[in-house]
């Protein structure tokens, strides 16, 4: 079992620095923009002049979990993305066709997925295990238990998170595709310092997460987590989840009126299960009847990520 000393999001939600933001947003309208912080606060403006958008909300959304929890270095960074730096890729592709000769190398060096990961690094100077993971969907789910084996092998706090951004060329291709998501294509970060023990302050405690690939029966995937763990699911105060799979869980024994769709709160990104992971964490702070969440990430549905929060009262 390990714990959430710190959590923080930008997102196009009102979420950034913002205890309590669960009880407050909406759903998503088409027309919705990234709701921005001051990065300034974060990064030294020669530096921000030259970091995309992803980079921007990675480094901003680290910087606050570690103030938060009073961490000055992780022992560790993993972070989670399922499509990288699209904007420097978009710009390094235009380069490639535009300039004749030697291309500069900067969007190139920025468009690579790790570059998230580095630049968290090198901006708070650390010097310590330095991962990005790049599975799809699943990116998020992988960066977790990355972070849960650094943390059973001796580390004290992981500073995990995960990041995608949408560029416009995703809504050609989704067209292209004849694919029409119902929620929007958004853009987002989501960064949580883990730690071992539990401290003041501590958020939630993490007890599973597991990942499956080719899933047969979802229903019964579920179920049998829900017994590695000893509980059921009659147990789940809350239950979200991302991909057609409400038929799924009523099947499992979720109760529909505890079950939430959080695609419809934050919008379609392949790590959007972050989000989901820091709006669980708020709803137990502010609504302490809330004790034990599953969050299913099937939005592709033939993988299958199932992460187990529980309260710490509980």
């Amino acid at each position: 079992m390990f714990y959430i000393s710190a959590a923080s999001t930008i997102s196009h939600q009102p979420t950034f620095q913002n205890a309590g933001f669960s009880g407050m947003i909406v759903p998503l309208a088409a027309e919705s923009i990234l709701i921005s912080p001051d990065y300034k606060r974060f990064i030294e403006a020669g530096l921000l002049r030259r970091m995309s958008k992803i980079l921007r909300m990675s480094v901003a959304c680290s910087k606050d979990c570690l103030e938060q929890a009073g961490v000055e270095q992780p022992d560790a960074i993993v972070v989670g993305t399922g499509l990288g730096c699209l904007q420097d890729t978009e710009k390094f592709l235009n380069h490639s066709i535009t300039i004749e000769g030697l291309l500069p190398p900067t969007s190139f060096i920025q468009s690579t997925h790790n570059t998230m990961a580095g630049q968290i690094s090198l901006s708070i100077g650390n010097h310590g295990y330095n991962m990005t993971h790049t599975q799809n969907s699943l990116s998020f789910e992988h960066a977790l238990q990355d972070a849960m084996l650094l943390l059973t092998e001796g580390e004290n706090d992981i500073l995990a998170g995960a990041a995608d951004e949408y560029i416009e060329i995703l809504t050609e291709i989704s067209c292209h595709l004849n694919v029409y998501p119902r929620s929007p294509l958004t853009s987002a970060a989501s960064f949580f310092l883990l730690s071992s023990k539990e401290k003041s302050g501590t958020l939630a405690q993490i007890k599973d997460v597991a990942t499956f690939g080719l899933v047969n029966s979802i229903p019964d995937t579920i179920l049998a987590l829900l017994a590695e763990n000893e509980t059921n699911a009659d147990a789940l105060d809350l239950v979200l989840f991302a991909g057609n799979i409400s038929n799924d869980l009523t099947i499992a024994g979720v109760d529909p009126d505890k079950s939430l769709d959080y695609k419809n709160l934050s919008g379609i990104y392949p790590t959007a299960s972050a989000f989901a992971l820091h709006y669980a964490v708020d709803r137990m702070q502010q609504d302490k009847s809330i004790r034990n969440v599953l969050i299913c990430n099937a939005l592709i549905k033939s993988n299958l990520g199932l992460t187990l929060l529980q309260a710490i009262e509980a």
